[in-house]
C-alpha cells in the first residue's frame, strides 16, 4: 500500500501536505487509500488514470494492487479495456476449446501470457494479459494464418493458472507412459527400489508440488475400477485434480508406502504413517493414511506446513472482539482454556498460535499431542503411543511430575483426560486444550455430559473459543450481488440498513468456485464471576446465552455477517458454517 501512496505523491494526486495533516489527525494505523477516499484527499478518478499509466509502463502491476481497499482492480481492467476498445473477460474452464489450446506450443503461450479461448467460424478469440504486448500478438496470430484474431483482456494470473494446469496435466500423461514403460520391463520390484523407475518419483514430487501450490489440506489418491483418481481438499472441499489409468495406482501407492515407512505388502489392513519432504524451499510434514476398498486401497495425506506453527495469533483472522478476550484468557496464571470447533475448523493453528504468544523461558510448557504436528523451539513435546501404554491420561499425570506452568493438550477425547486436565487447572498450571462442539457456550453442556461436577468446571474454566473457517470470495471474479429476498428477511434482525453483499462469480484462478482461501469467524465466551455461580448453580445452556449477550458477547454467526459485509465471503458460506 505505501508504494501505491509513494507513486501517488509522485504524480501529484496526493497533495503531500494533505497527507501530513491527515497522519497527524488520524495516526499512521489509519493510513489507507480507502479512508484517503473517504476524506477526499484521493481523486477516485484521477487515481485509476495514473494507475493505469504505472501498469502500462510496468512499474507496477495489477496483482500489486489487489486486497488494497479503496481500488477496484476489475474496474481499472475494464476501464483498461475500453481504452483499447476491446472486451475484458471473466474466464472460466468452460469458456475454454482445449483441443484448440493444444495446436499452440505451451511454451510459447507461457512466454506470451496468451491462451486461446475458442473459435467461430473465421475468428478466433485469444485472451492476453497486455493486449499492448505487439510482439506476443503477432506470434499468436501467425500460428492462425487465414483466420480474423479477436483480442480480449484477461487477467494475468487466470491466464497463468490454465496454462499450469494444462503443464501438469502433460507432465502427468508423461511421467504416466514412463510408469507403464517401467512395468512391462521389470514389474512392480523396480518400481519400489530407491534407484528404479524416477518416474514415479517425479510423479509425487508434481502432485505434492501441485497441492501446496493450490493451498490444499489433504491429499486423497484412490483406486477405482478403471481409475487412479488424485483429489484435493481445498477450503474444505474436495476437487478432482488429475485422472490416470488404474494400472498406475499399485507403484505410485507402493512408492508412497516406501516414503511413510509403511509396509507395501499389506494391503488389507489399514496403516498409518507420516514423512516430511522439502516442497518449493519449505519443509512440510505429510500424514499418510492408507485404508483397503473394493478396487485397491485409499491412501490420504494431511499436510503440515511448519511454518503454521509460528502463525501470530493477531494473522489468524480473529475478529477485535475475539482476539481482545482471547489474549486475556491465555495470558491467565491458571485455568483452562478451551478452542471448539468441528474437524478441519483450525483448532490446532489457533492452539499452536495461543503457545506462540505465552511461550517464555521463565515457563516450562509441555504439550501432550497424537500426533505431534508442528515441532517447536522451547517447549517439550510428548507423542501419544497407545500401544506402548502412553495415552492421554497416563502422559498428563507424567507431565503434571515434571512441574510445568503451561500444558497443551491435543484434544481432550474422554472424562478421565478431562478430569486431569481441570485439576491441574485448579492447582496452578494453564491449560490449553480442544474440544468438539458446535459453539463456545455448548461446551459447557459437553463437559457435564463428560460426568464433570458442576464446582469444578465453575472454578476451573477461564474462556472457551468457538470457531469455524468460511470460504474466502475470489478477488479475481469478486462482485456486488443482491441475496435472495428470503435470505435478507431470516438476517433481518443482524442487519443494518441497505446492507452489501459479494459473491465470486467463478474462474479459473478458483476453478470455477467462486472462492479462494479460507477465513476464520470465530466466538469466545470469558467466565466471569456471574457465570461461574450459574455454572456451578446449574444453569441451563438457554440462562447462560441470555447471560453472556448481557456481558457483550459476540457470536461467530455475527462475526460471519460482518465479514459478508466487509465482502470477505458470501452470506450463503456464512449461513452453510455458521448457522445454529
Amino acid at each position: 500500500m505505501h508504494k501505491i501512496i509513494n507513486i501517488l505523491v509522485k504524480n501529484e494526486i496526493i497533495d503531500e501536505r494533505k497527507l501530513e495533516a491527515f497522519i497527524e489527525k488520524y495516526t499512521e494505523e489509519k493510513l489507507s487509500i480507502l479512508n484517503l477516499i473517504k476524506v477526499r484527499i484521493i481523486n477516485e478518478e484521477e487515481m485509476e488514470k495514473t494507475l493505469l499509466q504505472e501498469i502500462r509502463l510496468q512499474n507496477i502491476e495489477i496483482n500489486d494492487l489487489e486486497g488494497i481497499p479503496g481500488i477496484d482492480t476489475t474496474a481499472l481492467l475494464k476501464r483498461m479495456a475500453k481504452e483499447l476498445d476491446i472486451e475484458y473477460m471473466e474466464v472460466n474452464e468452460s469458456d475454454i476449446d482445449f483441443k484448440l489450446v493444444k495446436r499452440l506450443p505451451l511454451k510459447q503461450l507461457v512466454r506470451y501470457n496468451a491462451l486461446p479461448l475458442y473459435m467461430e467460424d473465421n475468428e478466433v478469440t485469444v485472451a492476453f494479459s497486455n493486449p499492448a504486448d505487439y510482439e506476443a500478438k503477432g506470434a499468436v496470430e501467425r500460428f492462425f494464418r487465414g483466420k480474423m484474431m479477436r483480442i480480449v483482456l484477461v487477467r494475468k494470473e487466470i491466464i497463468q493458472q490454465v496454462l499450469n494446469q494444462l503443464n501438469r496435466v502433460e507432465k502427468v500423461e508423461e511421467f504416466s507412459e514412463s510408469i507403464k514403460e517401467d512395468l512391462e520391463h521389470g514389474g512392480t520390484e523396480n518400481i519400489t527400489k530407491t534407484d528404479e523407475s524416477p518416474a514415479v518419483l517425479q510423479l509425487i514430487e508434481l502432485i505434492l508440488a501441485t497441492a501446496i501450490e493450490k493451498g490444499t489440506s489433504d491429499i486423497h489418491i484412490e483406486a477405482t475400477e478403471n481409475h487412479c483418481l488424485v483429489r484435493y481438499r481445498i477450503d474444505g472441499m474436495l476437487q478432482e485434480i488429475f485422472r490416470m489409468e488404474k494400472n498406475i495406482f499399485s507403484p505410485l501407492a507402493s512408492r508412497m508406502k516406501l516414503l511413510s515407512n509403511l509396509d507395501i505388502a499389506e494391503k488389507r489392513k489399514p496403516q498409518d504413517g507420516r514423512f516430511t519432504q522439502i516442497v518449493k524451499g519449505h519443509i512440510f510434514d505429510f500424514r499418510v493414511s492408507t485404508l483397503p476398498t473394493m478396487f485397491g486401497e485409499s491412501i490420504v495425506m494431511r499436510i503440515l506446513d511448519k511454518s503454521k506453527a509460528l502463525v501470530q495469533l493477531e494473522d489468524a483472522g480473529m475478529n477485535p472482539i475475539s482476539y481482545k478476550k482471547f489474549i486475556k484468557g491465555i495470558h491467565a496464571p491458571y485455568g483452562i482454556v478451551l478452542v471448539t470447533g468441528p474437524t478441519g475448523s483450525g483448532k490446532t493453528t489457533t492452539l499452536y498460535g495461543a503457545l506462540n504468544e505465552i511461550i517464555n523461558v521463565k515457563d516450562k510448557t509441555i504439550t501432550v499431542e497424537d500426533p505431534v504436528e508442528y515441532q517447536m523451539e522451547g517447549i517439550q513435546q510428548v507423542q501419544i503411543n497407545e500401544n506402548a501404554g502412553l495415552t492421554f491420561p497416563a502422559a498428563l499425570r507424567s507431565i503434571l511430575r515434571q512441574d510445568p506452568d503451561k500444558i497443551m493438550i491435543g484434544e481432550i477425547r474422554d472424562q478421565e483426560t478431562l478430569r486431569i486436565a481441570i485439576q491441574a487447572a485448579l492447582t496452578g498450571h494453564l491449560v490449553l486444550s480442544t474440544l468438539h462442539t458446535n459453539s463456545a457456550i455448548a461446551a459447557i453442556g459437553r463437559i457435564l455430559d463428560m460426568g464433570i461436577e458442576e464446582y469444578l468446571i465453575s472454578g476451573a474454566l477461564i474462556a472457551i473459543q468457538g470457531q469455524r473457517l468460511v470460504r474466502k470470495i475470489c478477488q479475481s471474479c469478486k462482485e456486488e450481488v443482491q441475496p435472495d429476498s428470503t435470505v435478507l428477511e431470516d438476517l433481518a434482525v443482524h442487519l443494518p440498513k441497505n446492507p452489501k453483499f459479494y459473491k465470486g462469480k467463478g474462474c479459473a484462478v478458483c476453478g470455477g468456485s467462486g472462492y479462494a482461501g479460507r477465513e476464520m469467524i470465530s466466538e469466545v465466551l470469558t467466565v466471569s464471576e456471574t457465570l461461574s455461580t450459574m455454572i456451578a448453580n446449574g444453569a441451563t445452556k438457554e440462562q447462560l446465552t441470555e447471560q453472556a449477550n448481557k456481558e457483550g458477547f459476540f457470536s461467530m454467526f455475527k462475526d460471519g455477517i460482518q465479514k459478508a459485509m466487509q465482502g470477505k465471503t458470501t452470506i450463503e458460506e456464512v449461513v452453510r458454517v455458521a448457522r445454529s
